[in-house]
C-alpha cells in the first residue's frame, strides 16, 4: 500500500451543483472543512494548518470564477505539490435546466446576478471552464439528490486517510437513463442476449446466479470480459501516470438491470481481486 500523504481537497464547481452539501459530507468523514477561500489564500491556509506536518485531511471551497483567481490558485497548487502535499481538485457539475429548477425552488438570487438565470448559469459556465479542465474528479449531481450524492462521496472517499491508491468505479447502467456523465470509459453490452425476453429470468436481476449463469454463458461475454479486462489493464496506469487519482468505467445495457450488472461484477470483483481498491455501483438495477 502507498505511503500516506498529506493531502487537500478543493471543491470548485457551478452554484447550485452541490458544493456545500459535499462540504457537509466531507466533514463527517473526519476532514477538516473551510469553505468559500478565496483562492490566494489557499497556499496560506495549508501552511497554518500544518498539512504537511501533521497528515491532516483538508477540504476547502473555494470560487476561482474570477480569472486571475484562477492563475494565482494554479501557482499554489504547483507549489504545494512541490512541498509534499497531494492536491486534488473535485469538480461539481449539473446541467443547466437542472441548476436553474434548483435556484427557482430555494428563489436565491444567482451570484452572477445577470438578467435571467440562464444567463447567469451561462457566464458562470464559462468562467469556470478552464477549472473544469485541470479538475482531477468531475462529479455531475444533474440526476442526485442529496442522500445520493452523499453516497457517491462516501464510496469514493470513505477510508481515503489510509489509502492513495487509484481510486476506481465500476458502474452499471441502463442506456434508456442515458450514460453516466463523469465516466471515463463505457462499455456497451448491449449485443449479448437480453436475459428480459427469457421470463424466468425477467424479474430476477444480474446478481441472481441464474441471470450471472445465462449471460456468462456466451461465448461473447466470456471474449468481451477478457478484451475489457486487457484494456483497463492498459489504461490503469497511463490514468496514473497523467495524474488522475479516480478513473470511473461505466458498463451499461439496455435497462441496467441484467447483463451490465453482470459484467459489472465480474469486472470489478476482478479488479478488487487484484488488488485495485474498487468500489460496484449499480445505478439503474432497481428501477429497471
Amino acid at each position: 500500500m502507498a505511503t500516506k500523504r498529506p493531502e487537500v481537497l478543493l471543491l470548485v464547481g457551478m452554484s447550485g451543483a452541490g458544493r456545500s452539501a459535499s462540504s457537509n459530507v466531507f466533514e463527517d468523514l473526519g476532514y477538516y472543512v473551510i469553505e468559500n477561500l478565496p483562492p490566494d489564500l489557499v497556499e496560506s491556509v495549508v501552511e497554518s494548518n500544518d498539512v504537511a506536518e501533521s497528515n491532516r485531511q483538508l477540504v476547502l471551497t473555494v470560487d476561482a470564477r474570477d480569472g486571475l483567481a484562477q492563475d494565482e490558485l494554479n501557482r499554489s497548487l504547483d507549489r504545494l505539490s512541490q512541498s509534499g502535499v497531494l492536491t486534488r481538485v473535485i469538480y461539481l457539475d449539473a446541467d443547466t435546466e437542472s441548476l436553474i429548477e434548483r435556484y427557482e425552488e430555494n428563489r436565491r438570487p444567482h451570484p452572477m446576478g445577470q438578467e435571467s438565470l440562464s444567463q447567469s448559469v451561462k457566464m458562470e459556465r464559462d468562467l469556470l471552464k478552464p477549472i473544469r479542465e485541470l479538475a482531477d474528479l468531475v462529479i455531475d449531481t444533474t440526476d442526485m439528490n442529496v442522500h445520493e450524492l452523499r453516497k457517491r462521496i462516501i464510496e469514493g472517499f470513505q477510508g481515503e486517510a489510509t489509502n492513495q491508491d487509484l481510486k476506481i468505479s465500476v458502474t452499471s447502467f441502463g442506456f434508456k437513463n442515458g450514460s453516466p456523465r463523469d465516466a471515463d470509459l463505457v462499455l456497451d453490452v448491449r449485443f449479448l442476449p437480453n436475459p428480459h425476453w427469457r421470463e424466468e429470468l425477467r424479474s430476477s436481476t444480474g446478481q441472481s446466479p441464474m441471470v450471472r449463469n445465462y449471460v456468462l454463458s456466451f461465448e461473447d461475454a466470456q471474449v468481451f470480459l477478457d478484451k475489457a479486462k486487457d484494456l483497463i489493464e492498459f489504461l490503469l496506469p497511463r490514468f496514473t501516470s497523467e495524474g488522475k487519482s479516480y478513473v470511473g468505467i461505466a458498463i451499461g445495457c439496455t435497462g441496467g438491470k441484467h447483463r451490465s450488472v453482470v459484467m459489472t461484477e465480474e469486472v470489478g470483483n476482478w479488479l478488487k481481486n487484484d488488488g485495485k481498491d474498487a468500489v460496484i455501483i449499480h445505478r439503474d438495477m432497481k428501477e429497471a
